[in-house]
């Protein structure tokens, strides 16, 4: 049986694909306006990593309905895999840098 711990995470993370689903999926460029903020920044990452992650999804998708090759479905979980560790390192760093914050005398 699963832990409870893991159960809620894993319904945290569906609750967070689902609000992702709601995203506008608005066009991204590389390049950053001069001027641009860091929360701009990391809404344009955060749309940039749904958007890979709905990707790799599809091509999941239609692997498992014989439209893609073998090769395309594993560099597609592959990217996936990679898009998702980075995601959950960037939001531990978020989390640290946060705790640090406040544990600042004020």
């Amino acid at each position: 049986m699963a832990e409870p711990t893991s159960l809620m995470s894993v319904n945290a993370a569906s609750g967070a694909y689902r609000a992702s689903r709601d995203m506008t999926t608005e066009s991204t460029g590389a390049a950053t306006e001069a001027g641009s903020s860091f929360a701009e920044m990391l809404a344009q990452s955060g749309r940039e990593t749904v958007n890979a992650i709905r990707d790799a999804e599809a091509t999941a998708v239609t692997g498992l309905h014989g439209g893609a090759d073998t090769q395309a479905v594993v560099e597609a979980t592959l990217e996936l895999e990679s898009t998702v560790q980075v995601a959950v390192s960037v939001r531990d760093k978020l989390v640290e840098a946060y705790k640090e914050i406040l544990a600042m005398p004020v």
